[in-house]
């Protein structure tokens, strides 16, 4: 399972600025609502949301990973770039600047856990945090991305 066939350059924006958590997870639903219009941006809203009311999915380390299931037939994924960070009840209390929003086909369990062991892999690592928050635009981001996922 690779970042590179879910992630493209329209589901990134490395100018993410909110005030609230609930802004930041609207931002992430219109990046990772589908194009084909399967699930509508308000509907992926509700799943991300659904789910950070459960935990919060702010990691740590800068970085969170606002993640759901939903009737779709294959995986989509957003990031966002929030330079000056924002708040978004992080695990370690600090804020928040690397989103990486992912909405699951309902029936495959598996491989949601698959895919968020490899975001959490690649985003583990400093390097790849550092060069995301230094990344001029959306295509200099996705390109470190797809470094990472090369590399795993």
């Amino acid at each position: 399972m690779r970042l590179s066939d879910h992630l493209t350059v329209d589901g990134i924006t490395t100018d993410l600025s909110s005030d609230s958590k609930d802004g930041t997870l609207r931002t992430l639903a219109r990046l990772i609502a589908p194009s084909d219009g399967e699930l509508s941006e308000e509907d992926a809203y509700r799943v991300l949301a659904e789910r950070e009311r459960l935990a919060t999915t702010g990691v740590g380390s800068g970085v969170a990973v606002p993640h759901g299931r939903a009737d779709v037939d294959k995986f989509s994924i957003g990031l966002g770039i929030c330079r000056e960070g924002c708040e978004f009840g992080a695990l370690d209390g600090e804020l928040t600047k690397i989103f990486v929003a992912v909405l699951a086909p309902e029936g495959r369990p598996a491989g949601q856990l698959k895919m968020l062991a490899k975001i959490s892999e690649l985003l583990r690592q400093p390097a790849v945090r550092e060069r995301l928050l230094a990344a001029p635009d959306r295509e200099a981001a996705l390109q470190v991305l797809l470094d990472g996922d090369s590399e795993g």
